[in-house]
């Protein structure tokens, strides 16, 4: 009981306070926008997280892909970068003063023509006593890019064709290399086509098996069945060498490791077709030093390069540039078109061929001022032409 004089109650000072009266539905609104139930006595309220969406995983692991390319690119260019400098000191070493020789193209590979003389040498015995000290080149083929055109043309020159040879007079073509080196062989081929030698490259096919090897091995398309003379048996006793009958390749497109390559660039005769010669030889030999720059150029290349890209440059000697490599390799991915095309001329029983009129017009070919034309038959098994898409001339 309240004291005497004493209210039961409190008073309190009444009166609507300034602002938005906060009702239920306001509030409840608002927690709902911020993406919050209405806090729990005792409960702390967290962050919510994020979900990592598919988005954020494909671009992340995009990221971690180029990341890896970069490095590998970076890895492999450093290696190969070596081994050109390699090849580089091999040629400086073999033809002292060669670049005097070797015409500016004017302009970067990949966006200016440019002729690569590639120069192919094989001194093994091959059953021919004191063919190790023959210097002579084995084949010849100048290597055209027409970056503008997407083309590329290889231009083979058959290793018998008559040629003058400047300070020695007339010879065959590839008797350039015994008498004066890769210079000289440079000079006589730029003034035999007209064209101008701008880089050249020369193979080893004693040491190409290492590079074939490193690219995965190649495919070649044999134009003929061929059972070859007995050289190099692959049995080691001799009953079993007698009895072998030669290597055999069949026709078609077969894939080669590199001592399977070296053995079909050495034939020198088809026991299977009578007109088969020397020249033929020149012709395999062509065939896989194609097989391998396009194989060199491939995707699956680049991934072999950090442990495998010291071995490539190693059968080879050349001027050519890391740079001008990788610029190569471009031009060979963009080319829309590639042709084959071969100088050639008529075996006069000398053996010699005596160069062809319509030489000429495969130049202006090769060059892009004409179309293309096939071999004529009235010009014999060695006449000049060009093909498309083909990697081999088929003698009848």
């Amino acid at each position: 009981m309240a004291a005497s004089g004493e209210k039961p109650y409190r008073v309190y000072r009444g009166g609507r306070q300034k602002g938005k009266v906060p009702l239920p539905g306001r509030e409840q609104a608002r927690r709902q926008r911020r993406g919050a139930e209405p806090p729990q006595r005792g409960h702390v309220r967290r962050r919510p997280q994020r979900e990592f969406s598919r988005g954020r995983a494909f671009f992340w692991s995009l990221v971690a892909v180029i990341v890896v390319l970069i490095v590998w690119a970076v890895a492999g260019y450093l290696v190969v970068r070596g081994g050109v400098g390699e090849a580089n000191h091999r040629l400086q070493t073999a033809s002292p003063g060669i670049d005097s020789v070797l015409k500016p193209s004017g302009g970067l590979m990949m966006s200016t023509p440019s002729n690569v003389l590639l120069i192919g040498t094989d001194h093994a015995e091959n059953g021919q006593p004191g063919r190790s000290s023959d210097q002579h080149s084995d084949s010849l083929m100048l290597l055209h890019t027409d970056p503008g055109k997407h083309r590329l043309i290889y231009l083979s020159l058959p290793r018998d064709l008559r040629a003058d040879i400047p300070g020695y007079g007339s010879s065959k073509i590839n008797a350039a290399m015994q008498l004066g080196g890769p210079k000289l062989t440079v000079r006589t081929v730029d003034q035999f086509t007209g064209l101008s030698v701008n880089h050249v490259v020369i193979v080893d096919f004693g040491s190409f098996v290492k590079l074939i090897d490193a690219v995965g091995g190649i495919d070649v398309n044999v134009p003929e069945n061929i059972l070859s003379n007995r050289f190099d048996c692959p049995y080691s006793t001799t009953t079993r060498c007698q009895q072998w009958q030669g290597w055999r390749f069949h026709k078609g497109t077969t894939h080669m490791s590199g001592h399977t390559a070296l053995i079909y660039s050495r034939i020198r005769e088809n026991r299977l077709n009578s007109s088969d010669s020397d020249i033929s030889r020149g012709v395999r030999q062509q065939q896989v030093m194609q097989a391998t720059l396009s194989k060199l150029a491939g995707v699956g290349t680049f991934f072999r390069l950090p442990f495998k890209g010291g071995d490539l440059m190693k059968p080879l000697s050349t001027d050519l540039s890391t740079n001008d490599f990788i610029q190569l390799a471009w031009v060979k991915f963009r080319a829309g078109t590639t042709l084959h095309c071969r100088l050639g001329g008529r075996d006069l029983g000398d053996g010699y061929l005596q160069p062809s009129e319509n030489n000429i017009q495969v130049i202006q070919e090769v060059l892009g001022n004409s179309a293309p034309q096939p071999p004529n038959p009235a010009d014999g098994p060695f006449g000049p032409g060009c093909l498309i898409g083909n990697s081999a001339f088929t003698q009848k």
